[in-house]
């Protein structure tokens, strides 16, 4: 709304109906009250003389609280010379009424016949959004679960009635939600391009377009043992848990590159598919559990803390150590499957190829 009073009202009379709502704490209001101010509204003549407001200002300022006139060198001492109203002149509203403003072409005019004063409260504070003034009013619901009871009587009762004693304000409440849904669309977008790069880093040195992925599989398994280990433990997903699982799509994807690199050396050796993944699985179970089982180890003091001071990063260590157990377990059932599904693939095309090459040379 462009009217800052209304805002202001409409403030309050929010403000007043969450304290009377239950399960809500913790009201306050963004509007707070700064100094004694007094505004000044330019009349007709003013536009008509040509004075515009930032004339006005700039003679209240200099004549009220002085302007450098001339700086004077005296010995080593630089002396400033500043002109301003005498003590008497400048004490009251009448003197601010009275003070004479020139026109640009030299006249005097009393401000009172080219401004209208208004006294008021400054603000400390302003809140803009798109250009337009804003007002917040904050509060708390404790306990959390409440939120939809309390949003439902806002929507039904409290909204529609500010609506109708305030028109044409505009309304909106997400509290934090509203911050923590702008992190998460960042964050996706990282996580994203952290896919990418993975992809691009993977593909280089397995020399394939299809295995990277297979390793990457890895990661949404990950990312369900995060949310489930969010559940075990009470946790909600927060910004700092999506944190955790992009850290986790890097680690996680260590042990299923172990067993595609270590099966695709024993088949450069000659060994069939089938025995090389199967070699994989035996030589390189031992270390990637024990890998896993001491990084979970190594997160557990974090994720069973109980001071204020841990709580921060209780949900990434919980994303990191779910997420890795949960993901080498089906990771170790899983890779071997679908690289012995690429390998048959592969050698159906193959086979495909070479009977089409036939047929042609015939």
């Amino acid at each position: 709304h462009s009217n800052n009073d209304i805002l202001q009202q409409a403030s309050k009379s929010l403000a007043q109906s969450l304290e009377n709502i239950n399960f809500v704490t913790d009201v306050e209001e963004s509007f707070t009250r700064g100094k004694e101010e007094y505004t000044i509204e330019l009349l007709p003549l003013a536009h008509a003389m040509g004075i515009s407001a930032s004339d006005i200002a700039s003679a209240l300022r200099n004549s009220f609280f002085g302007s450098e006139s001339i700086r004077q060198q005296r010995g080593q001492h630089e002396v400033r010379v500043r002109i301003q109203l005498q003590g008497a002149q400048r004490e009251g509203l009448s003197d601010l009424y009275n003070f004479e403003i020139f026109t640009p072409q030299g006249e005097k005019i009393p401000l009172s016949k080219l401004a209208q004063i208004k006294r008021g409260q400054s603000h400390t504070t302003i809140f803009r959004r798109n250009g337009a003034r804003v007002y917040s009013v904050d509060a708390n619901v404790v306990p959390e679960r409440n939120i939809p009871q309390v949003t439902s009587r806002l929507e039904s009762e409290v909204f529609p009635e500010l609506r109708k004693n305030y028109p044409n304000i505009g309304i909106s409440y997400q509290g934090r939600q509203a911050d923590t849904a702008e992190s998460m669309s960042s964050l996706m977008q990282g996580f994203v391009l952290v896919l990418i790069v993975i992809y691009i880093l993977l593909a280089i040195p397995l020399a394939s377009y299809i295995q990277p992925i297979i390793v990457m599989i890895a990661i949404p398994f990950g990312t369900i043992g995060a949310f489930i280990g969010h559940i075990i433990m009470g946790y909600s997903l927060s910004v700092i848990s999506i944190m955790g699982v992009i850290a986790l799509a890097g680690v996680v994807i260590n042990n299923s590159l172990v067993l595609i690199d270590y099966a695709n050396k024993k088949i450069s050796k000659g060994i069939s598919p089938i025995e090389a993944i199967i070699q994989a699985g035996t030589r390189r179970f031992r270390p990637i559990i024990l890998t896993t089982a001491t990084t979970f180890v190594g997160l557990a003091p974090m994720i069973l803390e109980t001071s204020v001071q841990a709580r921060f990063l209780i949900p990434m260590a919980i994303s990191l150590g779910f997420g890795i157990l949960f993901a080498t377990l089906i990771s170790l059932l899983l890779i071997p499957a679908f690289f012995i599904m690429l390998e048959d693939t592969k050698s159906l095309l193959n086979s495909l190829l070479q009977r089409i090459i036939k047929k042609e040379y015939h």
